[in-house]
């Protein structure tokens, strides 16, 4: 049975406090990617109630993404866009969705986030992730971008962590591993560097800002 709403928020502003869910049902996330990052960022942010997140990707699921995203066996072939957003309402479903299945470059940067008040990079390209970036923090100077940088391998997980490089920027993960060096991306490293980009969010959302 699915509780209705008023179950749902008062589960968590049990959990979180009234003042600070309310803060978190206010805010739109638009998540850029929808991979190992993208696809935990998108669970661990509908779980804390968030009010909307903007899901992007041009992607199918692939069984090689079966390790380490969200994603069920019977979705391999679906758009992850529609596949996400299936399982979010699963988990969330008072959740409000936008999903758009495309390649986001410099031309589409503003109209896919004109909405959104944070803005997750969740790319594997360090080009894209650096377009990205450069673009919200020149032309966007209301939002806040949160990225991630270095999460392969089987390094310790507590070599991941979030810093805060300006005002407006954050950035998770090691910041020197990389998927070509050697054993690739592994779920539970990702996951970590997924939880820290989700927890920077909340933190920017309740106003507690990295020193």
């Amino acid at each position: 049975m699915i509780p209705d709403k008023s179950e749902w928020i008062k589960a968590l502003e049990e959990r979180h406090g009234k003042e600070l869910q309310n803060k978190i049902f206010s805010k739109t996330v638009a998540i850029c990617g929808l991979g190992g990052l993208g696809s935990n960022i998108a669970i661990l942010l509908a779980r804390a109630g968030v009010k909307k997140l903007i899901l992007i990707d041009f992607d199918k699921v692939d069984v090689s993404n079966l390790h380490r995203q969200q994603y069920k066996a019977c979705q391999v072939g679906m758009y992850k866009t529609e596949a996400i957003s299936c399982n979010l309402k699963e988990i969330a479903p008072y959740l409000e969705t936008e999903i758009h299945t495309a390649y986001m470059d410099e031309k589409n940067f503003a109209k896919l986030l004109q909405s959104a008040d944070i803005i997750c990079e969740a790319f594997d390209n360090a080009e894209a992730k650096a377009s990205l970036v450069n673009f919200v923090l020149s032309e966007m100077p209301t939002k806040y971008i949160v990225a991630a940088s270095g999460m392969a391998g089987l390094d310790s997980a507590n070599s991941i962590r979030t810093r805060r490089v300006s005002k407006r920027f954050y950035l998770c993960g090691d910041e020197k591993s990389d998927a070509g060096d050697g054993m690739g991306l592994v779920a539970s490293r990702v996951s970590v560097c997924a939880s820290h980009q989700a927890h920077a969010v909340l933190r920017i959302i309740s106003e507690e800002f990295e020193e």
